[in-house]
């Protein structure tokens, strides 16, 4: 029932928001990349816009490599709203170009990328927290190592580590999930059996929170093998462990010279990895959609996204900050 309320209530605010916005920006194109974190930015960025700033939005939705080769080809979209910058060779030298903007950092401490397993096989099995120990019996974590989408740079990342730890052959098949809700489902689903699972995941999720999981020591970060790593053209792959990720939301140098309120705004528009978990944890129990998970933001955390505002958008959306 609280639930219901809080939409109604945002609901109406949307209305009147509306109504009040002026003309003072004109269209935007923002990503809404195919994981949930991503996709909650994108819908509280989304409303901030419409409502406070008066810009017609258009959601475009994409995944890092193909926002960056589209954004370097063409100019757009105009906005990205969580990049993962060390795991994304294109984006220095876009930055270095002039294409790209960088507005800041939209998880304010930064993400979590590693190899895991469950919490309860490394209780049972403590030799599989170690790249040797699972090579030792791959089928102790069901021969498989569940792996990030096409178009995701952890795809080539990651693929580029296998290469390099030479699973062909090994009893280790690496299965590649078609979109971040089956890597999801598929960690959720090994819970509920308590079965071998053995795959990539990032932080801040629901999913992490929820299922505690145990990284598995793979090799120490090395920037040189990192970087090559990220390029599918890698000629000689070397293991590499994640480093702490800095994760950003870019612009196109148009958008921000166009629309500086909204580039202002968007530079603003950040989260902690705790808030950013709570409302993963909540969309995850609650079933709900991405524009929900914005709504419970929106109504729970109004001092936090207030100081994002500039003066107008303030008092177009004073109704949400009574």
């Amino acid at each position: 029932m609280k639930n219901m309320v809080i939409a109604a209530g945002f609901a109406a605010a949307t209305s009147m928001g509306a109504t009040a916005a002026q003309a003072d920006c004109g269209e935007v194109s923002i990503t809404q990349m195919d994981w949930a974190s991503a996709a909650v930015v994108t819908a509280v960025s989304k409303f901030l816009m419409e409502q406070g700033y008066g810009c017609t939005v258009q959601v475009v939705p994409s995944s890092t490599v193909p926002a960056l080769t589209s954004l370097a080809e063409t100019g757009e979209p105009d906005i990205l709203t969580e990049v993962w910058a060390n795991s994304t060779p294109s984006y220095e030298p876009l930055l270095a170009e002039g294409k790209l903007v960088e507005l800041g950092n939209v998880l304010s401490d930064g993400g979590v990328e590693a190899w895991w397993i469950p919490a309860y096989l490394a209780e049972s099995n403590p030799e599989l927290t170690t790249w040797a120990g699972i090579m030792a019996n791959p089928s102790a974590v069901g021969g498989r190592f569940h792996d990030c989408p096409s178009g995701w740079a952890c795809d080539i990342i990651n693929n580029n580590n296998l290469k390099a730890l030479d699973i062909e052959g090994s009893g280790l098949e690496r299965f590649q999930h078609g979109s971040g809700e089956t890597l999801q489902t598929s960690i959720a689903a090994a819970y509920d059996e308590k079965a071998p699972w053995f795959g990539y995941y990032w932080a801040p999720t629901a999913v992490l929170g929820k299922y505690p999981m145990v990284k598995v020591e793979v090799a120490a970060y090395d920037a040189d093998a990192h970087a090559c790593n990220g390029d599918v053209d890698c000629a000689d792959p070397k293991v590499s462990a994640y480093p702490a990720s800095k994760v950003v939301t870019a612009a196109s140098k148009a958008f921000v010279e166009r629309e500086p309120d909204a580039a202002a705004l968007m530079a603003n528009v950040s989260f902690t990895n705790a808030q950013m978990g709570e409302v993963l944890a909540w969309r995850l129990d609650k079933n709900a959609s991405y524009d929900e998970a914005a709504v419970y933001f929106l109504s729970n955390n109004k001092e936090t996204w207030a100081g994002w505002l500039n003066e107008d958008a303030t008092a177009k959306l004073s109704a949400l900050l009574k």
